[in-house]
C-alpha cells in the first residue's frame, strides 16, 4: 500500500494529566479533524469523572468517538477495540475529517498502529475457572511467575496486578501452545495501515506531572467521583473492569468505613503516578514519536505546526 493511499492520523498519546485532552481539541478545531478516543475506560457509560473523560462542554467542540459505547457490566477487548477504530478512522477518512486519536492506553494505539489483525479468540470456560481458582487460593503472583517463565515478553508489559490480561495470557498458552508474543508477531502486517503522526506528551519534569496529578484527583473529589465510585463499589461483581480501575477501587475502603476520604485520596494519587511511569514506558516504545513537553510555553503551537507540515507532505 502506497503511503498516499494510507489514512492520515494525527496520534496524541502520553500519561494521565499531561494535557492529551486540551491539544486534542485545539488539532481537531484547526484542522477540521474529529477526536477518537483510544482510553479503555472511557468507552464505559455513566463513569465520567474517574476516567477524565472529556467534559460535555468540550466534546460540544467538535464530535468525539468511541466514548460511551459499553455499559460497565460489559466486558470490552482490544480487539473489539481495534475493529471500530479502524472503521471510524476511515469512516472520518471518506468525509474528508481529520481522524484524531487520543488517550493513554497504549495496548490500544499500539495494536491500531500496527494493525494488528487479531484472530478469533478460543475460549475455555472450565480451563478459566480453574485458573480463578488458583487465584483464589494463591494470589495472582504465582500465575504471573507462571506467565514469566512461558513468555517473559508478553510479562514485562502486563503488569502482575492485572488479573484479567495475566490469566488471557496463560489461557492463550494453554489452548493454542503459543504464546501471546507469538501470535501477535504472527498477526503483524509487513506495512502499517496509516501513515501517522504520533505525538506524545511528557509534560516536562516527573515532578510537574506529579503535580498536575496531584490536582486532577482534587479536581475530581470537587466534581463528584464519590458517587460515581461508590456506584462501582455496589455493582462491583458485576462492574468487574471498572472495580480494578484505578480512579474507583482506592475508595473502596472508605465505603466500607475501613479508611478515611483523605487516606483514599492519597491513595489514587500515589496509583496515578505509579500508572503514569507505566504509560510513559510504554509509549516510549513508539517509533517515530515527537515528544513534546506541554509546561512549557509555546508547546502548542509547535505541535499545530508539526501536525500542519504532516498534512502537507
Amino acid at each position: 500500500m502506497a503511503e498516499s493511499c494510507k489514512p492520515k492520523v494525527v496520534v496524541i498519546g502520553g500519561p494521565t494529566a499531561s494535557g492529551k485532552t486540551a491539544l486534542s481539541l485545539a488539532v481537531a478545531r484547526r484542522f477540521g479533524g474529529e477526536v477518537i478516543s483510544a482510553d479503555s475506560m472511557q468507552i464505559y457509560r455513566g463513569l465520567d469523572v474517574g476516567t477524565a473523560k472529556a467534559t460535555a462542554a468540550e466534546q460540544a467542540q467538535v464530535p468525539h468517538h468511541l466514548l460511551d459505547i459499553r455499559n460497565p457490566e460489559q466486558a470490552f477487548s482490544v480487539a473489539e477495540y481495534v475493529k471500530l477504530a479502524d472503521e471510524t478512522i476511515r469512516m472520518l477518512t471518506r468525509r474528508g475529517k481529520l481522524p484524531v486519536l487520543v488517550g493513554g492506553t497504549g495496548l490500544y494505539i499500539s495494536s491500531l498502529l500496527d494493525g494488528i489483525a487479531f484472530t478469533e479468540q478460543k475460549n475455555d470456560p472450565a480451563l478459566r475457572a480453574r485458573l480463578q481458582e488458583l487465584v483464589q487460593q494463591e494470589g495472582i503472583l504465582p500465575l504471573y511467575q507462571e506467565l514469566q517463565k512461558i513468555d517473559p515478553e508478553a510479562a514485562e508489559k502486563i503488569h502482575p496486578n492485572n488479573q484479567g490480561r495475566v490469566l488471557r495470557a496463560l489461557e492463550l498458552y494453554y489452548l493454542t501452545g503459543n504464546t501471546m508474543s507469538q501470535q501477535k508477531a504472527q498477526s503483524r502486517p509487513e506495512q502499517k495501515p496509516y501513515d501517522a503522526l504520533v505525538l506524545c506528551l511528557g509534560a516536562g519534569e516527573r515532578a510537574e506531572l506529579y503535580r498536575r496529578i496531584d490536582c486532577r484527583v482534587d479536581a475530581m473529589l470537587q466534581n463528584g467521583i464519590l458517587p460515581e465510585a461508590e456506584r462501582v463499589w455496589q455493582n462491583r461483581e458485576a462492574y468487574q473492569t471498572a472495580a480494578q480501575a484505578i480512579g474507583y477501587k482506592e475508595f473502596f475502603p472508605y465505603f466500607e468505613q475501613t479508611a478515611g476520604l483523605p487516606e483514599c485520596a492519597e491513595k489514587l494519587k500515589q496509583a496515578s503516578r505509579n500508572y503514569a511511569k507505566r504509560q510513559l514506558t510504554w509509549f516510549k516504545r513508539l517509533p517515530q514519536a515527537h515528544w513534546l513537553d506541554m509546561a512549557q510555553p509555546g508547546e502548542a503551537d509547535k505541535a499545530l505546526l508539526l501536525v500542519q507540515k504532516f498534512l502537507q507532505e
